[in-house]
């Protein structure tokens, strides 16, 4: 899979499919495998680029200075070597951020924008959470339990009804071959914590849309509503029986959301 030194890293991305691009940005402690539920049905309609933003996954160095603002700049950097002239955009939880601060500052690289899982900056309980989320994997806790404590806030109750699907999940987590370190974890932490789009909203041109799991814990339905109305052209779907990992949990759900907003169906 190919990789591209941009901006001082070794970028990995993925490329499927054919048509119009559209670039997926992750959330935190995510990299461009965690797409891969929805990937298949975008990449029928759609050029669908999986980048590994920096301080994960196979971008290296992982243990680098990030922001969401440099986030974004190695975005544009890949847009640019890619030789696209705009793409389409989804952004979850924090590449939700990402993809909010990309269409502020660069409007004419978007087309459309799609805002998953997320808000214009994180909450102070979500700053007090994700920190001691680091603090507890610094301190060497057993991976097994950390995991499933992350996914007890971003699947929903009916996740946890099915032990086996549970148990298959914390095992994959911690068997990935390509883990987050300690320190690319907090440094990601630190990068959502220090990000607020409020006073820029009324830039974004694009035609947005704001994706919300009915159960999310971590950014709440009320949250996405809020920041649908702050954009001048959005609106808000609400997905039922998903909580914050809303791609992964009803992937055909969010796949026809997104392709009926893209689409124009």
């Amino acid at each position: 899979m190919p990789k591209a030194i941009l901006n001082g890293i070794d970028l990995y991305y993925e490329i499927q499919g054919k048509g119009k691009p559209l670039i997926l940005i992750s959330g935190l402690a995510s990299d461009s495998q965690s797409w891969q539920a929805v990937i298949k049905n975008l990449s029928r309609h759609y050029l669908v680029i999986t980048p590994d933003n920096r301080g994960v996954g196979r971008t290296m160095p992982q243990n680098i200075e990030i922001s969401i603002r440099q986030i974004v700049h190695d975005s544009v950097a890949l847009i640019k070597h890619l030789g696209l002239s705009y793409v389409n955009l989804v952004g979850h939880s924090m590449g939700g951020f990402v993809a909010l601060d990309l269409a502020i500052r660069y409007p004419d690289c978007v087309n459309k924008l799609i805002l998953a899982g997320t808000s214009v900056s994180n909450s102070k309980r979500n700053n007090a959470l994700f920190s001691d989320w680091a603090s507890c994997l610094e301190s060497r806790m057993d991976l097994g339990m950390w995991f499933r404590t992350i996914f007890y806030w971003i699947f929903s109750r009916r996740f946890f009804e099915n032990d086996a699907a549970v148990n298959d999940a914390v095992r994959f987590a911690i068997e990935y071959p390509y883990p987050q370190s300690a320190a690319a974890f907090r440094n990601q932490v630190k990068a959502m914590t220090s990000y607020d789009g409020t006073e820029d909203l009324s830039r974004v041109r694009a035609k947005t849309m704001v994706i919300s799991g009915k159960e999310d814990l971590l950014f709440p339905t009320g949250e996405s509503s809020d920041l649908a109305r702050a954009i001048p052209r959005a609106y808000l779907s609400v997905i039922s029986n998903a909580a914050h990992s809303i791609h992964m949990e009803r992937p055909q759900a969010f796949t026809n959301c997104v392709l009926d907003f893209l689409l124009d169906r």
